[in-house]
């Protein structure tokens, strides 16, 4: 994390968790880039539905957590039983779901928890691709996730790049790749490493 940045974003944990490289990158040189991808993902966003009992870009931050972020929508419902319930709802461009994403909405429900001071077990993944939601039960496995996540993150420094992404595919729509350079940097890794044990 960069010095004197007290609380986490969100969106970060996904971004890391997508690849800690590019979170570096994004984080230490703010070299993020606008590519189709994330313009899409942006105009999905802005164009979305305004639909009653909705809370649009709900900004939320939690001292106890070190968090903050802005959950897409909170869809508030009011059951006799229970009274009004709040659920976070987040928005994602494709048509599939990974654990990169609950995460993400876990630390939302989280972050709703400590604001309304009562358990928020449930979110959904709303995917623009297949213009459906998905239900995600938030687990202890996500809790833990986004605690050790916060953690990496804190940890990071400017002198400590990660390693490449696991998956180099990852790489092909990835808006840090031009600065990331993973090809140019395995090929230059290759060199050394063979300069040296010609040595």
């Amino acid at each position: 994390m960069k010095e004197g940045d007290e609380f986490v974003n969100v969106g970060h944990l996904n971004q890391y968790l997508y690849c800690p490289r590019r979170y570096y990158y994004i984080n230490y040189f703010d070299t993020i880039e606008m590519n189709f991808y994330l313009r899409d993902g942006q105009l999905k966003h802005e164009n979305q539905s305004r639909k009653g009992g909705w809370i649009r870009e709900f900004y939320i931050k939690s001292e106890n957590l070190g968090l903050h972020g802005k959950i897409d929508v909170l869809e508030s419902k009011n059951i006799k039983s229970v009274g009004t319930t709040l659920t976070p709802i987040e928005r994602k461009r494709g048509s599939s779901y990974h654990d990169n994403d609950e995460v993400q909405l876990a630390a939302y429900c989280m972050l709703l928890e400590d604001y309304l001071g009562e358990p928020v077990r449930m979110g959904y993944l709303y995917l623009f691709g297949t213009n459906e939601r998905y239900a995600i039960n938030i687990t202890d496995w996500h809790r833990n996730k986004v605690l050790q996540v916060v953690e990496a993150i804190r940890n990071m420094s400017l002198d400590r790049i990660p390693d490449f992404a696991d998956n180099p595919k990852k790489c092909e729509k990835c808006s840090t790749v031009q600065y990331c350079l993973p090809e140019e940097t395995r090929m230059l890794e290759k060199e050394s490493a063979k300069e040296e044990q010609e040595a």
